[in-house]
């Protein structure tokens, strides 16, 4: 859901497009809300057909007297006296479902109450209304919280639910992908599959979504247009048919209505831009384009027109682009439109559209469809493959990995030459790494480089890499040396490719794929080095890898046409490139490195065709900012790669995105946080074969066991993936978790019990500690020996690790732990006033970034050596501002300023309302406020900082 949710004390608008859950959103609502009265309403067009019809259907359901208004004041009043009545200073939920199918005049009362039931706590209400067209009016002014399409994991759990787990896992898949996240087409197509489909022993209905299921769920929303604005609504909605994203779905309003006219049969300039009347309400218009409200109705629309209609509009649309010449000196709109205007196109029209989606200057989405019709359309078997692999590489690069995988389905049946079953082995491995097994995807991948060795030896390198990343993330160290040594060096092709429409989109062996190619071999020898524990031999190709990648990007930035072409294959150098190069430097732990190459990797991710990348880019950017102990940056960068990842169908990235908030989570968050993203992430972890992210997820929840007091279970969590054997954890990732293990084997006393297994970890630690991969690692190391060294070597080695946190700096989080750790060893051995001092320190440090659950801890160790806490750990005073609190709690606080309920916060921040609850708690606790009233005037307040 974007914006907020629903709030307390006051009135809310919830939209969004047809069949979106707006009804089950209100229901929702109404049945977890904390109030003690709830009020559902459902609009009636009938009653709205008197003025006032739905205020009286209102006050009815309210049990309050209805009229005269004139005896019991203006209609507003009656209404906010009617709601506090009914409240009797209750909590109260008001749900007003279809409310823009009242009267005005009513609409005009509920707008104007809503000024006056803001800051009212115990009175909230809550209006739904349509998102096909602009919210009324009279709603206008009010907050609005829109109902977003549901991520691919939602939409999947809603189908598992609706049939009881029967849904073939492909089958599945497919109706997610074409549902596009409207939940209500999502239900109305598995409700027309039969039990043989359901279980995938037959094939779906083509398309899955078709006219009757689409005009059934738009209903009225389709009726009441004159002639002229059907023809434009059809006209728009034939223009933008293979946009993917409705905010991308634009066509300039000029050239829609030239081409309403020639649909309507009318010459150009006979009518006036007035003659179609207002602007149909289903159509948005911005600036000088227009588009839909919403995809559901634009799909609508054009499916339900007769399919001669559907060929006029796009014959009227060519037409019009040529008059206006709209489309420069690419013809592929036009050539794409005039094939869809009639049912048997003129001979030569493949070729024609194929060789027109070459040009690289043309969105993907359109590049894709044109390849689809060009396959559709030829009798050449060879040439289908071709063209349906070149659709897929260009949906792939657009972010539409399931789609992708559906074409290279349909080109298998076609006889393929060698390259281009490496092109489609290449699209396949890929797709699949970003959403499925990735051993499945290794195993593709590497095909994919044999393959291509000869034909195209930079996407061949680009093919090994993947193939490479595919068994990291997996956890297998074998397999990754095996696709680090599997082929020799390739050598550049001898002759430069012909174009796509006849063969592989391979870029020309020129010297900047030669310079490509030499960066994966250094990339390759500096991996292989490190794998085979040969640090030194992997620190210089991995540095130059580096310098290389940021001379390369400088010189990119020089050469607009060589950066477009680089970005056309699967292999790119820019954003893949980048990424590498942030690879390597975490690897060495160069973090500021990391973070530039992360950042020039999602700077190129933001051009046309890689949105595939972005998700990815975060990914390496929330890892740097964690290990440099910049907790909130990585939730930041992992909140908005989670975003990327469901957008584009990387479910795989987006389990990495919820590993990396929770790791965040057990630091700055609650037990329930962590455990919310970690299951999420191993649910996908364990389905896929993601042993990284298991292994991070683990961590995550063995850290917050040991903040939250409970070191026997993260000693019994972390055991396994520290020690050697079959269940150690990923074998880049487990010695990050050493510290922890650790101090909670410490805690428990396994560190005497089993000291040699203990101390066995630790020397392992030491020798990953020496490569410098980690700026916190070495004085982790002090730290942990310090654990497991006697009285008389404990507090110096304490003090020794305390220094080296202040020669590297920052990590503000791990410095605090070694001086609770050492103010807990002072206080146990009676030396008060040092624990005192150490403890106080922590604690600063465990307030500064946020670890409220570790600053808990620390105040409980002071309060045992006798000092006594005040607030936030803080002397007496006045209380302190909010930068006293945690980045969770002041956006907590800034929706409850608002008016927010605790289930409206949960909702909105997508967490518990147990989570919220505690937080509140503890907001007012360390704030000094006794209730919400206070804490919105503390928000309000000049100079604070909100």
């Amino acid at each position: 859901m974007s914006g907020q949710t629903t709030h307390g004390g006051g009135v809310r608008v919830v939209t969004g497009e047809p069949g979106c859950g707006r009804t089950a959103f209100l229901a929702r609502a109404a049945r977890t809300s904390p109030a003690a009265y709830v009020v559902g309403v459902r609009a009636d067009p009938v009653a709205s057909a008197v003025p006032l019809g739905g205020l009286r259907a209102l006050l009815r359901a309210l049990g309050a007297p209805v009229g005269p208004w004139t005896a019991a004041g203006p209609p507003w009043t009656v209404l906010v006296d009617a709601l506090r009545t009914a409240s009797g200073g209750r909590q109260m939920l008001v749900c007003v479902d279809d409310a823009h199918l009242w009267d005005v005049p009513t609409r005009a009362v509920l707008g104007r109450t809503a000024g006056h039931l803001r800051g009212e706590g115990p009175l909230s209400v809550l209006l739904s209304v349509s998102g096909h067209r602009p919210v009324d009016r009279e709603f206008a002014a009010l907050p609005v919280v829109r109902v977003d399409p549901l991520s691919p994991d939602e939409a999947a759990t809603l189908l598992d639910e609706a049939t009881d787990g029967a849904l073939d896992r492909a089958v599945r898949d497919d109706l997610v992908d074409a549902a596009e996240g409207n939940p209500a087409l999502l239900l109305g197509m598995v409700r027309r599959l039969s039990p043989a489909q359901i279980r995938g022993h037959r094939r779906l209905p083509i398309p899955p979504a078709d006219a009757d299921l689409l005009t059934g769920l738009a209903g009225h929303f389709l009726t009441g247009f004159t002639l002229a604005q059907e023809d434009l609504l059809l006209t728009v909605a034939a223009a933008v048919r293979d946009a993917h994203d409705t905010q991308d779905a634009r066509i300039a309003l000029t050239l829609a209505r030239r081409a309403a006219e020639q649909l309507r049969g009318t010459a150009p300039g006979a009518q006036s831009a007035h003659s179609f009347g207002p602007l149909p309400e289903l159509l948005v218009r911005t600036d000088a384009e227009v588009g839909f409200h919403s995809d559901l109705l634009r799909r609508a629309v054009y499916a339900g027109a007769r399919p001669e209609r559907r060929r006029a509009a796009h014959r009227a649309l060519a037409r019009a682009m040529q008059e206006t010449g709209s489309t420069g000196s690419t013809p592929l709109p036009v050539l794409l439109h005039r094939a869809r205007s009639t049912a048997a196109p003129r001979p030569g029209t493949a070729t024609a559209l194929a060789a027109a989606a070459d040009d690289r200057t043309h969105p993907r989405n359109l590049r894709c469809a044109a390849y689809i019709h060009a396959a559709d359309l030829t009798d050449d078997g060879t040439r289908r493959a071709q063209w349906y692999t070149a659709a897929a590489e260009q949906a792939l690069l657009a972010g539409r990995t399931h789609r992708a995988l559906r074409l290279l389905d349909r080109a298998r049946d076609s006889a393929a030459s060698t390259a281009l079953r490496g092109r489609a082995e290449l699209v396949r491995g890929t797709a699949v790494r970003y959403d499925g097994p990735v051993d499945e995807a290794g195993a593709s991948l590497l095909l994919a480089a044999r393959l291509l060795a000869d034909s195209s030896p930079h996407q061949s390198a680009s093919a090994l890499l993947a193939a490479v990343d595919a068994a990291w993330t997996a956890g297998d160290a074998q397999g990754c040396l095996h696709a680090l040594t599997t082929t020799d060096t390739p050598r550049p092709a001898a002759h430069p490719p012909t174009p796509a429409s006849a063969q592989a989109p391979v870029p020309a062996p020129d010297a900047r794929n030669r310079t490509g190619l030499s960066r994966d071999l250094g990339y390759r020898a500096g991996l292989r080095a490190l794998l085979e524990g040969k640090f030194a031999q992997a620190a210089g190709p991995l540095r130059r890898l580096i310098v290389d990648a940021e001379a390369a990007q400088a010189a990119q930035a020089a050469d607009t046409a060589g950066a477009a072409g680089a970005a056309d294959a699967t292999g790119t150098d820019e954003p893949d490139t980048a990424l590498h190069a942030a690879a390597a430097a975490l690897l060495l732990g160069d973090l500021a490195a990391a973070r530039r190459a992360a950042a020039r990797a999602l700077a190129a991710a933001g051009t046309p065709g890689t949105a595939a990348a972005r998700a990815r880019a975060r990914e390496y950017l929330a890892y740097a900012e964690l290990r440099a102990g910049r907790h909130a940056l990585a939730r930041t960068h992992a909140e908005e790669g989670l975003r990327a990842a469901h957008r584009t169908g990387q479910r795989n990235t987006a389990a990495h995105h919820h590993a990396v908030l929770a790791l965040a989570a057990s630091i700055e968050g609650t037990p329930e946080e962590v455990a919310a993203h970690a299951d999420t992430a191993l649910a996908t972890a364990r389905r896929h074969g993601l042993v990284q992210a298991a292994t991070l997820a683990q961590w995550a929840i063995a850290r917050a066991d040991l903040a939250g007091g409970r070191p026997r279970e993260a000693a019994d969590r972390l055991g396994p993936l520290v020690r050697p054997g079959p269940r150690r954890g990923h074998f880049a990732v487990w010695m990050l978790a050493v510290p922890c293990f650790v101090e909670a084997a410490a805690s428990t006393g396994r560190a005497d019990d089993g000291v040699t297994e203990v101390t066995d970890v630790v020397e392992e630690f030491a020798r990953w500690a020496g490569f410098g991969a980690d700026p916190q690692a070495p004085a982790q190391l002090t730290r942990c020996r310090a654990l497991l060294a006697p009285a008389d070597r404990a507090d110096t080695l304490y003090r020794r690790a305390l220094d080296l946190h202040d020669t590297v700096g920052g990590g503000d989080f791990e410095r605090a732990r070694t001086e609770l750790l050492h103010g807990k060893w002072l206080r146990r051995r009676r030396r008060l006033s040092e624990a005192r001092d150490r403890l106080g320190a922590a604690l600063v440090g465990f307030e500064r970034c946020g670890a409220r659950l570790w600053a808990d801890q620390t105040r409980a160790e002071l309060r045992a050596g006798g000092v006594a806490q005040s607030g936030a750990g803080r002397a007496p005073g006045p209380g302190p501002g909010l930068d006293a609190l945690t980045p969770q709690q002041l956006r907590i606080t800034r929706c409850v300023a608002e008016g927010a309920t605790n289930r409206e916060v949960a909702l909105t921040l997508s967490l518990s309302t147990r989570t919220v609850d505690y937080h509140l708690r503890k907001v007012f606790a360390t704030l000094g406020v006794r209730s919400r009233i206070e804490l919105a005037r503390m928000v309000e307040k000049p100079g604070q900082k909100a």
